[in-house]
């Protein structure tokens, strides 16, 4: 059976990791939005990687659920307090485990 650490230890290790500007590297997590953790090529890569291996067929995914995602600019905190609307659903990691336990993709 496929557990959390296994999928999430796969993202982590497919996905490059995000840093702040100080060097601290932020690892991922299983609730992070993916979308706003990497780059949508290294991501689409990585959930073509996640269907080999994991055996799920993505192919049934929406990705108009998931995309357009609106990425906010750094500075943007600084003149807003208004949060960003975004017109699609998150992407997690959490999503594919459930997915991988189930053995086939659950969401849309």
């Amino acid at each position: 059976m496929v557990t959390e650490q296994e999928v999430l230890a796969f993202f982590q290790n497919e996905l490059p990791v995000m840093g702040t500007f100080t060097g601290k590297l932020i690892p991922l997590q299983l609730d992070d939005i993916l979308q706003d953790y990497a780059e949508d090529d290294d991501l689409a890569i990585c959930m073509d990687k996640f269907s080999e291996r994991f055996n799920i067929d993505i192919t049934l995914m929406n990705y108009n659920a998931y995309y357009p995602w609106f990425h906010t600019w750094f500075f943007r905190k600084w003149f807003t307090n208004k949060p960003v609307k975004q017109i699609s659903k998150p992407l997690t990691v959490r999503m594919f485990v459930e997915s991988a336990k189930a053995g086939r993709w659950l969401y849309d």
